[in-house]
């Protein structure tokens, strides 16, 4: 029995509004046995005091590739997926070193990535995959050329082919889906609208019918999956959601009705803003075209409103990034920018307790008996100042994942 006690601490247990101080964290074999302001001893019990820091769950980014190395699509035509996987798992770990102990990846990430962290392989958060993006004929994951008309891609020649297959029809998508979940998706993702990155289509323009992602929806929750979308204007947001569709991700472009109906069906809503205000910051540095640029600016004006119309609908909101290649940096920095229109307290939730009712797993993203003990240690409190989770190198002083110290300068004591 390997048992942890972190003592005096002050608890933000990812649902509450408020941080309790002097309280004691038990983790046993991996999960929280006791949260309690009484003394935690015993025998075989490593204790480390945390001096009054906050102490709070590990955070969850439920929107991220983790094999997007490049921020411009078409340099990854000729990258071979054993170069690409290389070069992902230092993003992978940087991720982790953020404090990110879980991740939903939402095109692209498989199972063999997922199991080889779980397997202690690679150092990383948890991740929770879907495999490729499916994409309509001339979708926002369609990136043949013009002269292009190969429908029967070899998805495993090039990192370019990985994150993204094209297919459309009730039937050739109930089998793809099949396919997916056979090898251990845990979710499945449309691309029911146009996109910022794809170099062809309008941004506005729904993608897929409705009998289409209803069939897409059918086959995952009688496995007990769902279906997240990438949608930005209205219309697709709403078809998505008639359809059945549990996440809407990214959502810039969506108005005060649409937001209402998403919130009617329980469902939930993706913000990832830190992707256009730090990609439209270095985007045409890094080779993305004019309209590109335009279709980025476009939606970078429009996501700030879009959190308080979400807000007021009463839409639950996750916290996701969608940083490509030299912009993963700024992932912590989706924490202030939401924090402009949203109290800190709503912004921590959405990264902790909400995501972790996003990825269908209850014993994350909360401090509470029988929870993982996925935990972080910071200095200063984020619920008055989130900025401080911006300057991890500064301010994280223990990353636990499953129980188990990832890193920390904080000193032990056994008993």
């Amino acid at each position: 029995m390997a048992a942890i006690a972190l003592t005096n601490a002050t608890v933000f247990d990812g649902r509450r509004d408020e941080a309790i101080p002097g309280m004691n964290v038990l983790v046993v074999d991996g999960r929280i046995e006791a949260v309690t302001d009484q003394s935690i001893s015993g025998k075989g019990v490593t204790e480390y005091d945390v001096g009054g820091r906050t102490l709070m769950p590990g955070l969850i980014d439920a929107h991220a590739h983790v094999f997007a190395i490049n921020l411009v699509a078409e340099h990854d035509r000729n990258i071979p997926l054993t170069e690409m996987t290389a070069r992902a798992v230092p993003r992978i770990r940087k991720m982790l070193d953020r404090g990110f102990t879980s991740v939903r990846d939402v095109a692209g990430g498989d199972v063999g990535i997922r199991n080889a962290i779980a397997g202690g392989f690679i150092p990383g958060p948890r991740l929770f995959v879907g495999g490729p993006a499916l994409s309509q004929i001339g979708g926002h994951g369609d990136h043949r050329s013009t002269t292009d008309e190969s429908l029967d891609i070899d998805l495993n020649s090039s990192a370019f082919y990985f994150t993204c297959r094209i297919v459309e029809g009730v039937d050739n998508l109930r089998s793809v889906v099949r396919n997916e979940l056979r090898k251990g998706a845990d979710h499945i993702k449309v691309l029911a609208s146009g996109g910022v990155g794809s170099p062809t289509d309008a941004i506005d323009v729904p993608q897929y019918s409705e009998e289409e992602i209803r069939t897409v929806v059918r086959e995952a929750s009688v496995r007990g999956k769902y279906v997240c979308a990438h949608a930005y204007e209205s219309a697709a947001i709403a078809h998505s959601i008639r359809a059945g569709v549990r996440t809407i991700e990214h959502a810039n472009l969506i108005n005060s009705e649409t937001a209402s109906m998403v919130a009617a069906a329980n469902a939930f809503v993706v913000p990832t803003l830190v992707a256009y205000e730090v990609t439209a910051q270095h985007g045409e540095r890094l080779g993305l075209s004019p309209y590109v640029m335009q279709k980025l600016n476009m939606v970078n004006d429009a996501g700030i409103v879009m959190l308080g119309l979400c807000e007021d609908a009463g839409v639950k909101l996750g916290f996701g990034t969608d940083l490509m290649g030299d912009m993963e940096f700024a992932q912590l920095q989706e924490f202030t920018i939401r924090a402009r229109v949203q109290r800190p307290v709503d912004v921590l939730k959405s990264a902790t307790s909400v995501n972790a009712e996003i990825v269908q797993r209850p014993d994350l993203g909360v401090i509470a008996p029988g929870a993982t003990a996925d935990i972080i240690v910071v200095d200063g409190d984020p619920l008055k100042d989130i900025a401080i989770l911006t300057e991890p190198e500064k301010n994280l002083r223990l990353i636990m994942k499953e129980g188990q110290i990832y890193k920390t300068d904080l000193g032990a004591k056994s008993a």
